[in-house]
């Protein structure tokens, strides 16, 4: 497969986020976590709640599933979970760097597909396509139509990811398919609703706790830099947050003035865990 030719801002969050999660905090996933009744929310413990998440979803895999398609795999350690679990995996992700990963880790015993999944060919056929974290990411109608085309009859579409709520507003927080569009579109493919579970409660917390690591650490440690550069060169930094003031005026509204809250992802999001079939064709006795 062709690598692309540029990052996108997405792939660069998600290789920086992979780096500090893994360094600083032992993270091994780059996904929100699953925060059950009388784990404390903390950062020490997301590392319990993204393991948490992936027994979740290991859970929730039906029975006489043998292949899976892990679209968007992150660092591949739900892969390797999976694999463990003597399930044959295979990987994709448009990401070089995160393909690194997988690679180290999963070494020959997964195929890796190294494009967006909207872009993928194979003669491959799988009992499970699985969206972690990542179907909000990929064209509606594309994901629909290539899922449709890389399942097995009695295959399982399995979406794990938040989606858009029909809150009057904008909320901080970008990204995911409007749920509503979703199961209209859902409505003209060959699927049966099999599991629609709401864990929005469960994983919101993650949000707090990234945005007080964000407030408390990331951001003090940004205008300290930027305290010192500017008394080195006053100009160049004047000139510089001038041409850049609205990107820079966006990403602390963002990230930095407290609108990324669990609140504001509670009402503008909700994370589903999606499970469903793709029926097989009728027999004639």
């Amino acid at each position: 497969m062709s690598r692309l030719k540029a990052k996108t801002s997405r792939e660069v969050g998600l290789e920086i986020a992979a780096i500090c999660g893994r360094h600083f905090f032992k993270l091994e996933h780059l996904h929100y976590g699953y925060w059950t009744y009388g784990l404390e929310i903390d950062i020490a413990n997301l590392h319990i709640a993204q393991q948490n998440y992936t027994n979740l979803l290991v859970s929730h895999i039906p029975d006489g599933v043998k292949t899976i398609l892990d679209v968007g795999c992150g660092t591949g350690r739900t892969a390797q979970e999976l694999i463990g679990r003597g399930y044959q995996v295979d990987c994709l992700s448009p990401s070089p760097f995160l393909n690194e990963r997988v690679r180290s880790l999963l070494g020959n015993t997964s195929r890796i597909f190294e494009c967006p999944y909207e872009q993928l060919q194979t003669e491959c056929r799988y009992d499970v396509v699985l969206f972690s974290e990542s179907f909000q990411y990929v064209r509606l109608e594309e994901a629909l139509q290539q899922t449709v085309r890389f399942l097995n009859d009695g295959g399982y579409l399995f979406i794990c990811d938040f989606f858009k709520t029909d809150a009057e507003g904008n909320g901080v927080l970008g990204g995911g398919h409007k749920l509503t569009r979703f199961r209209a579109r859902m409505a003209d493919y060959p699927f049966e609703a099999v599991v629609d579970e709401d864990i929005t409660p469960q994983t919101a917390p993650t949000i707090d706790i990234w945005d007080d690591a964000v407030k408390n650490v990331v951001a003090p440690v940004l205008d300290s830099g930027l305290g010192y550069l500017t008394g080195r060169y006053p100009l160049a930094v004047k000139l510089l947050r001038w041409k850049y003031r609205k990107k820079i005026d966006r990403m602390y509204e963002k990230y930095v003035n407290g609108g990324r809250s669990s609140q504001d992802f509670k009402r503008f999001k909700t994370y589903r865990l999606l499970l469903y079939r793709k029926p097989s064709p009728n027999v004639d006795e």
